[in-house]
């Protein structure tokens, strides 16, 4: 940027009091506002200097003051009325006799408004430089890491940036509160369309690499301010920055190296009860140690979330517990190391629910299995692949079985036809419903209390907070409207079974 630049700048109003139009095409490194008499140790060269005149106390001081900024390089200075009324005469000449240009800045323009436009100028013109460099970073340096790169970004232009993945974990960049990570998380996966600012944390959010269906399995680049308010050489900045992240990204994609092809292998290896699991080394370097306690987890996906996704965000969501995951005619099998993380069902629940924004429409069925010890998983992999099954019969967007769930009534009504289950529950609970919904008895949810309690009387009045006889009388009522004997084990069970379906038809 050139000082000549300042006078096309109309809500500035500069005025030249000295310099010849040579001298204002001086470049402008930084501005810097003074009002010390000799500042010439505090400037480094190639300033813009802003000044309120503070340091004059006579026609004298205006020598010393041009001297000690010429000797150290400023390309130009801008004084301020404010304080004098006016630009001293001997401040300009001083100006003119070292070939200082001078500009006058009006009482009514605050020295903040001069920096902020100067800087923002600035700024946009190191983007650009900025850019060039990135691209060159691409095309020559791939492959090298991404923490070098956001330092340069910062250290250039001062503006932080953050890599994230898409369940909040900070891929690369400074150090971030959880809370921040997690809330700009929400921002990419939510956002109607990208790139977005996020107002609460003063942030701008975009997306890494084009035409990804699935935001879950995606990376995105957090930038300190509103893009909107960026000139367009910054925003060609986070384009290129988002190419040398995608690039990163893809090298460290473990399907495309010999460490995915490896686990591709033993997952394989699990599912079919074939050679591969054999070699201690191979299972130890894979985190799968012969006598380790294993769980399995199988997944697909439904609508837009196709199987390289899901095993994306799979592996992602259980990045800590060193999951060895694969695909087994296109569904998703991971093999997880139980012991870091207990619950491996409830984390891969809670991370799914979370990420549910950017399923892209779409949903996910998850099984998953009990323990079994290194190399003997094919008995856990065929568990958690029947889980699954029951799972995907469910319509939420994120339905996770787990594998005690297979031992129980769900299992064989997972396998009755849609039509049929429907039939069955309309029979036994729309007489209940429609008297509920016409004088409020709230019969469903006292047969419900009635069969947790095993038909005591006592314990479904304790918990309803009524009096034993009013629950007496309402039980009375459902055997009247369904023509069913609750003292009969059969008609509790069928009971019990409709319940079910309408709590899973409701979900």
């Amino acid at each position: 940027m050139k000082l000549r630049a300042l006078l096309a700048m109309p809500e500035l109003r500069l005025e030249v009091v000295a310099g010849d139009d040579a001298e204002l095409d001086r470049p402008i490194g930084w501005v810097v506002t003074t009002d010390l008499l000799s500042p010439g140790r505090y400037l480094r060269g190639r300033e813009l200097v802003l000044t309120g005149l503070v340091w004059r106390s006579g026609p004298a001081d205006s020598e010393t003051f041009v001297r000690a900024l010429v000797d150290a390089g400023v390309s130009g200075l801008a004084a301020g009325e404010f304080a004098l009324g006016a630009v001293p005469d001997d401040l300009v000449a001083a100006c003119r006799r070292h070939r200082l240009p001078l500009f006058k800045v009006p009482e009514d323009v605050a020295f903040a408004t001069v920096t902020e436009e100067v800087v923002r100028h600035l700024s946009g013109a190191r983007a650009a430089d900025l850019t060039a460099v990135l691209d060159r970073h691409r095309r020559l340096v791939e492959g090298t890491g991404l923490g070098a790169v956001l330092d340069l970004v910062g250290r250039d232009l001062g503006m932080r940036c953050h890599v994230l993945a898409a369940t909040g974990r900070l891929v690369a960049g400074p150090r971030l509160p959880g809370a921040d990570a997690a809330a700009l998380a929400g921002a990419f996966l939510r956002a109607p369309r990208l790139p977005t600012y996020a107002a609460g944390l003063d942030a701008s959010v975009f997306p890494v690499g084009e035409g990804a269906r699935c935001r879950a399995a995606g990376w995105f680049i957090a930038c300190e301010g509103d893009f909107a308010d960026w000139p367009a050489e910054r925003r060609a900045l986070t384009g290129e920055l988002a190419a040398i992240v995608a690039l990163e990204r893809a090298r460290l994609d473990d399907r495309l190296g010999a460490e995915g092809r490896r686990a591709q292998e033993i997952v394989t290896a699990a599912a079919t009860g074939g050679g591969g699991l054999g070699h201690a080394g191979e299972l130890e370097r894979s985190g799968l140690a012969a006598g380790v306690p294993v769980v399995a987890v199988a997944a697909s996906g439904r609508g837009g979330m196709g199987a390289g996704e899901l095993r994306t965000v799979l592996a992602e969501i259980l990045l800590e517990a060193r999951p060895v995951v694969g695909l087994v005619d296109g569904e998703v099998v991971g093999l997880v190391p139980s012991p870091p993380r207990p619950d491996v069902a409830g984390t891969v629940e809670d991370a799914l629910n979370a990420l549910a924004p950017g399923f892209a429409g779409g949903g996910v069925a998850v099984g998953v299995s009990g323990t079994a010890e290194a190399p003997d998983l094919r008995g856990i992999v065929e568990e958690a692949r029947q889980a699954r099954r029951l799972a995907a019969t469910r319509s939420s967007a994120v339905s996770v079985v787990r594998h005690d769930e297979l031992a129980t009534h769900v299992l064989l009504l997972a396998g009755v036809p849609d039509d049929v289950r429907e039939m069955f529950r309309v029979r036994l609970l729309d007489p209940l419903n429609a008297y509920d919904e016409v004088h409020g008895a709230d019969l469903v949810r006292t047969l419900e209390t009635f069969l947790r309690h095993s038909g005591s009387w006592a314990r479904t009045a304790e918990e309803l907070h009524l009096h034993v006889n009013s629950v007496r009388y309402r039980i009375q009522r459902v055997q009247d409207l369904t023509g069913r004997d609750l003292s009969r084990l059969e008609d509790q069970v069928d009971f019990f079974l409709a319940l079910r379906l309408g709590s899973e038809r409701s979900s």
